[in-house]
Formats: structure tokens, sequence, C-alpha cells
């Protein structure tokens, strides 16, 4: 809904008001979530298998929980981080940079930037879906974890090759299909590489894992927005950039199987 709504705000009230606006969809949002909100005891639609499985069966797996420094020396939890690292800045480029690139590249004004970027993010949301679905296949059919998850990265890995043309591509909505493929290509990855989390660390570790990769992650993010910054201004050029995103799955991929050949537990955490 986004980049139909800010571009008209924007315009008709100004910049400042974009933000108030979406800042009140999401107060909105949670207004509603806790009026919908239940304990899952209290439930309407809990089933007693559910419920056991949360008080019992679930707390019984849980274990104390552990220290960064302790996780810091595992290479599972360091192929997790520098996959992450390596993967989230492309995200944050295309929300950051896509909107000046059509600007740009293809002359639209804001009003008309919205279009496209819709679509981007429609196509984004079935790679979300695809790529567990990919993965979940190939284990169903008898490959191991390890198989079924990699290949199915690779898979996305090398779907985003083709957006180092966009840059050169003249047509808009080729251009717009370039960018959703990679877009999609990037939450099957992502998507895969979450639950990577899940198969090498027990339960009461993930999440401290997740978020030492969200960190990483998030400086990357950082980082990425000063490099192609300074890229554009240097260059006036997307090609590096749109390079970089093409290739940066398959740099993290092919790190991850440096580090960990094997998706294996760690069982001493």
């Amino acid at each position: 809904m986004a980049p139909i709504i800010v571009p008209w705000v924007t315009i008709r009230y100004g910049w400042h008001a974009a933000f108030l606006v979406t800042g009140v969809f999401s107060a909105s949002w949670i207004f509603w979530w806790f009026s919908k909100y239940r304990k899952p005891a209290d439930h309407p639609t809990l089933t007693g298998v559910e419920l056991n499985h949360i008080y019992q069966e679930a707390a019984t797996e849980m274990g104390p929980a552990i220290p960064w420094r302790r996780l810091l020396g595992y290479r599972q939890t360091w192929a997790f981080l520098i996959a992450k690292f390596l993967t989230d800045p492309i995200w944050w480029f295309y929300l950051f940079w896509v909107p000046g690139f059509f600007q740009k590249q293809h002359g639209l004004n804001l009003m008309q930037v919205g279009l496209p970027i819709v679509v981007i993010y429609l196509i984004s949301d079935a790679g979300s879906i695809a790529g567990g679905w990919l993965s979940s296949q190939f284990i169903q059919r008898g490959y191991s974890v390890n198989t079924g998850r990699k290949v199915a990265m690779l898979i996305c890995a090398v779907s985003v090759v083709p957006i180092v043309d966009a840059y050169r591509t003249e047509g808009l909505w080729a251009t717009t299909c370039l960018i959703g493929l990679a877009a999609a290509a990037h939450q099957g990855f992502s998507a895969n590489l979450f639950t990577t989390a899940s198969d090498m660390f027990p339960s009461h570790a993930v999440a401290s894992v997740v978020g030492i990769g969200g960190m990483a992650g998030a400086v990357g993010g950082m980082l990425i927005a000063n490099i192609v910054g300074h890229i554009l201004q240097a260059t006036g050029s997307y090609f590096v950039p749109f390079l970089i995103a093409g290739t940066a799955y398959l740099i993290a991929l092919g790190v991850m199987q440096a580090i960990v050949p094997r998706l294996q537990p760690v069982n001493s955490v």
C-alpha cells in the first residue's frame, strides 16, 4: 500500500505528512493486535495438542540463555552471520535506491513510481512463499536437509544474477520484472537462510543466533547506503550497485558452504 499512498500524501501535504500517515497506520495495527491477541490457553481455535506443545514440550526443550561470546565460537554462527551481512544489504538497496533509479533511468515522477514498486513487492511476496516451499519439496523427496536448503538457496542465488543488466534495460516493465525477480529470489534465499539457524542450533539458542545475524545484516545495510551513494556520485551509473546485488548471494552461499559443508547441529550449546 505504501508505494501508492506515500507519494500522493507527499505531493498533496508534504513529506512530513507522509511520515505521520504511515505512523498512524502502524499505531492502528498495534491497537488492532492488542484487541485480537489472546493467551494460548484462552485462544478459541487452539487445539489441545498445540496447547500441550506450548506449555509442556516446548518448555522442556528450552535451555538456559547462551552468551553471545560463546555462540561466536561456533563456525555455524559465523556462516549465518556472514551470509546475513552479505545479503541483507541488497534488500535495503532495493528499498532505498530503486525509486530514485526509476526516476533517473526511466523518467518517472514521484506519482508514477508507485505502481512499478507495488509490482516488485507483489512478486517478492511470491518468492517468500516459494523459497520455503522449494526446500520442503526437496526434503520431502528424500534429500537431506543440507541438500534441500542449499539447493533451494542456490536456485534463488542464480535467479538474482539477471539483475546485473537492470541498469541498461530500456523497457520500464522489463526492468521492473528483473528487479521483481531479484527481490523474490532474495526473499526465497532469506527464508531458507533463517531456517538454517534452527537446523544447526537447539531451540534455546536460535533466537540469539538470529539476533546476531540480524545485527550483521543491519550493519551491512548501513554500509550499503553509503557505498551506493559514493558510487553514484563518482560514476553516475547503477552498474556497480546492480553488479553487487547480482553476485552477493552466490558469494554468501559459497562462504556458507566453505564454513559449514554440512548443516550439522551444534549439540554442545
